[in-house]
């Protein structure tokens, strides 16, 4: 697999050692040196399991201190994140590589410092943003031995649904349970690219794999969710909508505010992709005629949130669901080239709809 740095590597094993040493003398002021030494031994010196880490462009020490401590390869995330402090390393490379808990904290790092990867993966599955379970099932199904019915059945299952709830307790909830809701786990699987290294691989470490990076991103957010009242139900709901409604060209933050202001001036979302949703369809065009469909996920005629995400969210959605930009804008509409365009009265908005959205059959659409 080829890799990219990110960071200029530097190599001075002499330093290193110098620094090891520091870091013992730190902790040892803490307690022991046995204490401090284990911080930079192998978690298990006779392990012979292998694990595949990918480290992605731009990495923070902090993410990959975590990500590190959460395949229990080091003992501990602030000792890993002093040891890259007060080291000479000034970087790693992207890539994917092979650790092991038999391996040393420093072991590891010279290989993220020299971009020592491992083999190419047997499978890899890249998951766009703003995609479905049906859509994502289909991308599992092409590359995989697995058909889009039983990735579609192992997600609706309640048995793995509950192993993953007791797995993943802040993210996934009874919340899920809802009677409204099409798909328990819609908007759980986030987006990204995941590498395995086995083509036997099975369906429910792939799905567990995206799952559980959901969490890990989400897990970063406790405070400003726990500041907004939002569960991690309700946050990827409002980001799901967000996703559907962004353009390349979009501020995500001044769509969210139009979604909150709507909320607060106890108007319905009234959101396209929503009625698509309760549909169950994919395409471009919504019409007059679809705004009628009998369905909570309906946000022409129910208000608030839908029982639900609509899709998957990346990111940026995230964020601009819990934090919003300050506006007073309550309508928008994107023009044939993709530009958003934000209004705060019906008058303006259907100016706005007169000037940018013509046709022979206007009257057909919505």
């Amino acid at each position: 697999m080829s890799h990219q740095s990110f960071f200029t590597p530097k190599k001075n094993k002499r330093k290193k050692i110098i620094i090891v040493t520091i870091i013992l003398l730190a902790v040892l002021i803490g307690g022991g040196v046995f204490y401090a030494q284990s911080f930079v031994q192998p978690v298990d010196k006779n392990s012979s399991k292998k694990v595949n880490i990918t480290i992605p462009q731009g990495s923070s020490v902090r993410s990959i201190g975590t990500l590190l401590k959460e395949e229990n390869l080091i003992k501990s995330e602030s000792a890993f994140r002093y040891y890259i402090k007060m080291s000479s390393v000034s970087g790693f490379q992207a890539g994917t590589y092979t650790f092991s808990p038999s391996m040393s904290l420093s072991e590891m790092v010279d290989m993220m410092e020299t971009g020592d990867v491992s083999k190419n993966p047997d499978v890899r599955l890249a998951i766009p943003e703003g995609r479905q379970l049906d859509e994502i099932a289909t991308i599992i199904a092409n590359r995989t031995n697995y058909t889009e019915e039983e990735v579609m059945n192992t997600l609706d299952d309640p048995a793995f649904i509950e192993k993953m709830k007791k797995k993943y307790p802040d993210l996934v909830t009874d919340e899920v349970f809802n009677k409204d809701i099409k798909h328990p786990l819609e908007g759980y699987l986030y987006p990204a690219t995941y590498d395995h290294y086995d083509s036997t691989v099975s369906l429910e470490v792939i799905l567990d794999k995206m799952i559980g990076k959901t969490n890990g991103v989400l897990a970063q957010y406790q405070k400003e969710m726990k500041s907004k009242k939002y569960t991690a139900h309700k946050l990827l709901t409002m980001a799901s909508l967000i996703e559907e409604e962004a353009t390349e060209q979009v501020d995500r933050e001044k769509i969210a505010s139009v979604f909150y202001n709507r909320i607060e001036e106890d108007m319905p979302l009234q959101t396209d992709p929503t009625v698509l949703y309760a549909l169950g369809e994919h395409r471009e065009r919504v019409y007059y005629k679809d705004l009628e469909v009998d369905s909570p996920y309906n946000t022409y005629r129910e208000k608030g949130l839908t029982p639900g995400p609509i899709a998957n969210s990346g990111l940026m959605s995230i964020k601009a669901a819990l934090e919003p930009a300050d506006t007073d804008y309550l309508y928008f509409l994107a023009n044939k080239d993709g530009e958003v365009i934000f209004t705060k009265t019906l008058d303006e908005h259907n100016q706005e709809k007169a000037t940018h959205i013509t046709g022979p059959r206007e009257e057909d659409k919505k």
